[in-house]
């Protein structure tokens, strides 16, 4: 779902925030930064990832019907404008408290989930770049421990985002939670896992060395296959999100 023009959109509402503020305290220019090196790195990936493999498949429909398309670029803005929320609210706030634990702790969450994003993206790219690893799916690196582990990544970091938004926030400011919640129910129950676990699904499926890959992989939290392939089935469910969602009955070609 994060095509170029949404990534490059985060950073022009990032830099656009900021300067019209006119006066900047350091927290703000960190936190803008922090998304602009985000929003251009995904968005440099993403354009050698179109430049080397074409278009994403997953919005080949959506290109050929005008009301699905009007529907997602006004749903992606809203998305845009929704996970901007924290960094937009503190570049618009007058209140400069100083530097705290929640500052620390919120960058050092971005710089663990950026850096797990784009090690899992490089990582992903030079698997389908290699020959031998045609028609396989991508089950090295930090892939070994969680079947999509550049979403982790993002959520960490726009969750770091978050945190360290909050010693600026005061009353309904609060409510710029919303962004990151957003974020994570679409990765999880919309655009993001789901529509990979099915095509993932349909393309392997029938491979028992996929199956065995599926149910030692953590789905998003990165864990030890032994580790997590030794859990019950109760404890993925309500900890590790093993949702039914990525694991269809048997109707529908079960990954079991």
């Amino acid at each position: 779902m994060f095509l170029f023009p949404g990534s490059t959109n985060f950073v022009i509402i990032a830099i656009l925030t900021l300067a019209l503020k006119g006066a900047w305290h350091f927290r703000q220019i960190v936190l803008t930064v922090l998304v602009v090196i985000w929003g251009l790195r995904l968005g440099l990936f993403l354009l050698m990832r179109i430049m080397q493999w074409g278009e994403d498949r997953r919005f080949d429909e959506m290109r050929d019907n005008l009301g699905k398309l009007a529907v997602f670029w006004i749903f992606q803005a809203v998305w845009v404008w929704s996970v901007s929320l924290p960094v937009t609210v503190v570049n618009a706030s007058d209140r400069n408290p100083s530097i705290e634990a929640r500052d620390i702790i919120g960058w050092i969450m971005w710089l663990v989930g950026i850096c797990i994003e784009a090690t899992a993206d490089q990582q992903k790219l030079v698997f389908k770049n290699s020959a031998s690893n045609r028609g396989k799916w991508c089950d090295v690196g930090l892939w070994k421990y969680s079947r999509h582990p550049n979403y982790f990544g993002e959520l960490f970091l726009w969750w770091g985002v978050f945190v360290a938004s909050t010693p600026v926030l005061s009353g309904a400011e609060w409510l710029v939670i919303l962004g990151p919640i957003l974020l994570t129910l679409l990765l999880l129950f919309v655009s993001g896992i789901p529509l990979l676990e099915s095509s993932a699904d349909k393309r392997y499926g029938r491979l028992e060395e996929y199956r065995v890959y599926k149910n030692t992989t953590s789905p998003l939290i990165p864990l030890p296959p032994a580790v997590y392939g030794a859990l019950p089935v109760w404890f993925k469910l309500a900890f590790l999100l093993e949702l039914p969602l990525y694991n269809p009955g048997p109707g529908d070609d079960p990954i079991s």
